[in-house]
């Protein structure tokens, strides 16, 4: 039987709370809110926490979506469930919906977090490759107050990210800019399985060319340099089937997945071209019902 190693258990009552659980616990602390992640690393003694700090009770604080004119401000308890049916996120955002849609099951996503997957930084996960199309600041706060961090700042690795043992992921910043749209689509073995393959796009037009458009890829290893070189190349351009097919070469060349029972790195290769044309045509597709509606 797989169960977890001895702990101690706290529940937070607020966000301050929580910050001085962490100051006080240490490095032997971890925070559990969907506990989708953690609890499954702890049955298999690959985490072994000495404390557990619950901070479902923190819903209140930190569990609201604000659709600004310049920015969205995601709270980081706010649900899979919630993300998936925000109207007011999806009308400006599509890529969640998109993305909610095929992450696990409604068991998950009624009770795993957007701050909880981000600071799982788990490389086959969704949510940060959402993020990371839309150019996302992550808010931390500590004893000391609260800091700034682009996801690329704050996701270090796998498994890895820059909050302190006293800092608490509170808030997901994303900005608004200019008209654009976004998709995501993936490739999985089965219905909520981790992705193959998966990727995300969004592009903001001006007239009838790319002013900006960003790419990212899941569970393939991307080179982050390689993808924003493909955002590049995409800008000033007008999107054609040609340009979306070029820009997914550029894409399956910007990864290095590797061979595993889900595939051979050249399948993986070909999903990340494919998918990367899909979201790209998605995209625009989309800004155009937008303009004709």
């Amino acid at each position: 039987m797989q169960v977890p190693g001895p702990f101690e258990y706290e529940r937070a009552t607020g966000v301050d709370h929580a910050i001085a659980l962490l100051d006080k616990l240490g490095d032997e602390a971890r925070v559990i809110a969907g506990g989708h992640s953690l609890l499954p690393m702890m049955k298999l003694r690959l985490a072994n926490p000495e404390f557990l700090i619950d901070i479902n009770d923190l819903a209140g604080e930190l569990g609201y979506i604000d659709v600004g004119d310049g920015v969205v401000r995601i709270g980081a308890m706010v649900r899979h469930r919630e993300l998936l049916e925000s109207d007011d996120l999806a009308a400006v955002f599509p890529i969640f919906r998109d993305a909610e849609k095929v992450i696990a099951d409604p068991v998950v996503r009624n009770r795993g977090t957007l701050g909880g997957s981000l600071c799982q930084a788990d490389p086959a996960e969704d949510l940060s490759t959402v993020c990371t199309v839309l150019d996302a600041t992550c808010v931390l706060r500590g004893p000391s107050g609260t800091r700034e961090l682009s996801l690329a700042d704050f996701q270090l690795g796998p498994y890895e990210t820059a909050a302190a043992s006293n800092e608490l992921l509170v808030e997901v910043r994303l900005p608004r800019h200019g008209n654009g749209s976004s998709a995501y689509a993936k490739v999985e073995r089965r219905a909520g399985d981790w992705a193959i393959a998966a990727a995300g796009a969004a592009v903001w037009m001006n007239g009838k060319t790319i002013e900006q458009a960003r790419v990212a890829l899941t569970a393939v290893r991307p080179d982050p340099g390689a993808l924003a070189e493909l955002g590049e190349f995409l800008r000033g351009a007008e999107p054609s089937e040609e340009l979306f097919r070029e820009a997914g070469a550029r894409a399956a060349a910007a990864c290095n997945p590797d061979a595993d029972q889900r595939g051979t790195a050249d399948y993986k290769r070909h999903l990340a071209s494919e998918l990367t044309v899909r979201t790209l045509r998605r995209s625009v597709e989309r800004l155009a019902v937008a303009e004709r509606g």
